[in-house]
């Protein structure tokens, strides 16, 4: 019973796990050239060493697991086996795992953003008619920015003196394209507006928000109207 343990242990298990972790960081990797050659030699030699130690149970009734003699041997593949099942696993973190996780934490910080700028965008109070623009601007571009709170000036005195106030929430927000450095995201809002006199005017708002990632912070580059066809 020993011996056919450490034949599984050592014969068996210890091979097919390294040949295994060798093609899983070929996957990982999309197998480039580079890789099929290595992973080729690789498995090659691992095959040769089952195929020898295969001859010499049938000739010397002993393996590299059953070996007394051999626990150096043992050690070495064992310690072959381990740093190929350990190389798969950061590959497949490093290819994986990482992406995946920046992917989710850059999606949640486009559409917080881009919904925070297109309710800033939709809302106004006469008592402080540059907070919303503030607000807004300081989620922009620098350059987008300036030209964003240029654009409002006018609509803002205009409201001003009219007495009117809005106020816009968002109803769904969702990315529509991202990259590393770039994203779209669509904004449903539900504004209303209220003049002195009249009945509250109320419409949703279908927004566009485009951003760019500047030093590791996302910020907005335009805010548009999404027009129906």
């Amino acid at each position: 019973m020993r011996n056919a343990w450490r034949v599984a242990a050592f014969d068996i298990a210890a091979p097919l796990a390294a040949i295994a972790a060798l093609i899983y960081i070929g996957i990982a990797l999309a197998w480039p050239l580079w890789w099929v050659s290595l992973c080729s030699v690789l498995c090659l030699l691992i095959v040769e060493g089952v195929i020898v130690n295969v001859v010499s149970a049938r000739r010397d009734a002993v393996t590299v697991g059953t070996d007394d003699d051999g626990p150096g041997l043992r050690l070495g593949v064992v310690a072959v086996a381990t740093a190929a099942v350990a190389a798969a696993v950061l590959v497949g973190y490093l290819k994986w795992t990482v992406p995946d996780r920046t992917l989710r934490n850059d999606s949640a910080d486009v559409v917080g953003i881009a919904s925070s700028v297109a309710e800033a965008s939709a809302t106004f109070t006469p008592q402080n008619p540059t907070a919303s623009i503030d607000r807004a601007a300081a989620l922009m571009a620098p350059d987008r920015a300036e030209a964003f709170k240029n654009e409002f000036t006018a609509v803002a005195r205009d409201l001003t003196s009219r007495k009117v106030s809005a106020q816009a929430s968002t109803v769904s927000a969702g990315v529509e394209a991202i990259g590393p450095g770039a994203a779209s995201v669509a904004v449903i809002l539900h504004a209303t507006q209220n003049s002195p006199g009249k009945p509250s005017d109320t419409a949703v708002l279908a927004l566009r928000v485009t951003l760019a990632k500047s030093d590791g912070r996302w910020l907005v580059e335009d805010v548009s109207p999404i027009h129906s066809r």
